[in-house]
């Protein structure tokens, strides 16, 4: 996370432009009402948690990126990882980590803590050049239902369900 907290100043420059374009794709297959309760696995400076029209909350483990989070609408953002959900089981409607998964310390572990958290409604992107991409998939495979798969620009973006 060292990085991350290193690049925070400029973090929203260098991918801004991109992650919204992965929002945009996702809400195209993604029905979300206003009182459902969304968690982004892996926020960061909460670029991808703001477009949402719902209750909104952001973990990330880097704490630089989540000032600058904290700074945007009224979102709950918490120090965390995707290893260790600080919320109940099956309280999300939706949960989303987009570009994150690749970065996980236990990508497995992540996966079914995402699980535990949500409903039945997942959103799942990993960077398609990461050297982990074969075994992401498998682990989504295993643990998720795969509704679809999408192959953005960058990103592998699943959309499931359990």
């Amino acid at each position: 996370m060292n990085y991350y907290n290193s690049i925070s100043k400029g973090y929203e420059e260098l991918h801004k432009e991109e992650q919204l374009k992965k929002v945009n794709i996702i809400k195209r297959y993604l029905e979300i009402s206003k009182s459902d309760r969304l968690l982004d696995v892996g926020c960061g400076t909460g670029l991808t948690t703001s477009p949402w029209k719902c209750k909104k909350y952001g973990i990330d483990p880097a704490e630089n990126l989540l000032k600058k989070a904290r700074l945007k609408d009224k979102i709950i953002y918490k120090k965390a990882s995707a290893e260790k959900i600080p919320f109940k089981s099956h309280f999300f409607d939706v949960v989303v980590s987009i570009t994150a998964i690749q970065n996980f310390d236990d990508i497995e572990k992540g996966l079914k803590e995402i699980k535990r958290v949500g409903k039945d409604k997942f959103i799942l992107s990993f960077l398609k050049k990461s050297k982990k991409r074969k075994k992401i998939s498998k682990l989504i495979k295993k643990h998720f239902k795969v509704r679809k798969i999408i192959e953005e620009e960058k990103d592998i973006i699943y959309i499931a369900g359990v």
